[in-house]
Order: structure tokens, then sequence, then C-alpha cells
């Protein structure tokens, strides 16, 4: 129970603090904090800027099941948020991480998120 607490606490502080790093109205400065948010929340950011879903699986594994659902969908929503920064190759190539990343999210979760159905629906109308 106060293993689930902590990561409802974590969910919460990490939601605030992104929604914080993107109202920021400076593009470097929102750069930096979305970085900052990669390190605090879920690791090393040039690990995870630049892995592939297979690698980024591969690192998580060890995870229990329900600390790596949640680290998932954070960095799914780091990826999202991330790629309102970048251009064409590289914000394809992050969305489509986004994308899979929620579908594994959204498949093995036991909750159910409209947030994240939205965001499912909003990124199959922004990839090819």
């Amino acid at each position: 129970m106060i293993r689930q607490d902590y990561f409802i606490r974590l969910v919460k502080e990490f939601a605030a603090a992104l929604q914080r790093a993107m109202a920021k109205k400076d593009y470097e400065k929102r750069r930096e904090a979305i970085k900052d948010l990669y390190t605090q929340f879920i690791g090393d950011y040039q690990f995870y800027h630049t892995a592939t879903i297979d690698e980024v699986m591969k690192e998580l594994e060890s995870t229990p099941e329900n600390e790596r659902l949640v680290k998932l969908e954070m960095l799914a929503e780091l990826y999202f948020a991330e790629a309102d920064y970048l251009s064409n190759p590289f914000k394809e190539v992050i969305l489509n991480k986004a994308y899979s990343l929620y579908l594994f999210v959204d498949k093995y979760s036991n909750d159910y998120s409209i947030d994240r159905k939205h965001k499912l629906d909003t990124l199959k109308a922004l990839l090819p």
C-alpha cells in the first residue's frame, strides 16, 4: 500500500512538473526542463532519447510490472512533449516511440485512461 501511494504521488508530481515545463515560453528553457524530467523520473536522457523501443523495454524489464507501466507511460508523455520542439524526421521517430509505449501501456494496464486514449487518437492522426 505504501509503495502504491508512492507511485500515485510520483505520477502527480510528474504531471505537475511536465505541465510547468510545457508552459515555459522560451524554447531552450522548455527543452532543458524536459531533459531534466527524463533524468529525474526515468533515467539517463541520452539513453532514452536515442534508444529503440526494444532497448527501452529491455532496460525496464527487471522493474516490477506496475512500476514499469507507470515509467513507460511517463516516458511516453515525455516523448510526446519532446516532439513539440523537434522537426522531422526526429519528430516522427519520437512520436512513433510515444505511440508504441502508449499502446503497450493501454494493452497491459488495469487502469482505463481517457487521456491515454485521446493521445493515442492524436498520435494516430499525426503519424503517416
